[in-house]
């Protein structure tokens, strides 16, 4: 009786200490998202530093929540650096635009050329609503020349954002062809890449990232098609360096 006393008293001490095991990551990953380079430093500004967000579904950050969304984590983290600076955020950018559409809405807002710093990321509906290709060749550096217009005319203040794979999400794999998505994504990223390679714009790449989705859960939204709040904090990791040295200047 003894011997299946304390059988049953293991037992129950293994499943206590494996369940608190199993659930510590999952509580690290929800408390403590990821870092950033601690040595990065802003300088206090006067007046506002206004930033724009031009893109799609990966910009408005469809089914997370509005903080939670690549632009307002990027602003936080710029926040963070130096709480004495104010910082505007405005966003053009809603989910299924094309260029065309992006082009479309920043005609029609028409908003002034004072931005600070201006993100661009744009193209992965060009590619899913199968729009051909040459229409992005066009329509890109279109895009890109509205942008730097908008940031007071100078490229320097530009970060153009390469485009996410949702090959590697749920949604992706239940396509007919998840690598037919990924071989185009790249033909994206490639001219966008090397556009801007040829003209001296910022360009940072965080298609890497969207593509550890299968194997990490944990980087896709809980629709199973977008970017989830992890996988945006680590693309802030990547932008804030260079959202820094724009703003340094």
């Amino acid at each position: 009786m003894r011997t299946i006393l304390k059988i049953v008293v293991t037992f129950f001490i293994f499943a206590i200490i494996t369940s608190c095991s199993s659930e510590n990551p999952i509580m690290q990953s929800e408390t403590n998202p990821p870092s950033t380079d601690s040595s990065l430093q802003l300088p206090t500004k006067s007046g506002t530093i206004n930033y724009l967000a031009l893109g799609d579904s990966y910009t408005i950050g469809e089914s997370v929540c509005e903080t939670c969304r690549f632009p307002e984590q990027l602003k936080k983290a710029l926040k963070n650096l130096n709480e004495q600076n104010n910082f505007a955020l405005e966003i053009i950018a809603q989910t299924g635009w094309t260029t065309t559409n992006l082009i479309s809405a920043i005609e029609s807002k028409n908003p002034s050329p004072k931005y600070d710093l201006v993100t661009l990321l744009i193209g992965v509906n060009n590619q899913y609503q199968n729009k051909v290709f040459s229409l992005y060749e066009k329509e890109f550096p279109e895009l890109v020349t509205k942008a730097i217009s908008l940031a007071k005319g100078d490229k320097n203040k530009l970060i153009v954002v390469s485009i996410p794979d949702y090959a590697y999400t749920p949604f992706g794999q239940g396509s007919s062809n998840p690598a037919t998505i990924s071989t185009e994504i790249d033909r994206y990223n490639t001219f966008a890449k090397s556009y801007c390679e040829a003209n001296a714009i910022t360009y940072v790449n965080i298609t890497d990232i969207t593509r550890q989705g299968l194997s990490n859960t944990s980087l896709v939204a809980s629709d199973g098609l977008h970017p989830s709040t992890d996988a945006y904090a680590l693309f802030v990791q990547r932008l804030l360096p260079k959202a820094v040295a724009i703003l340094q200047k």
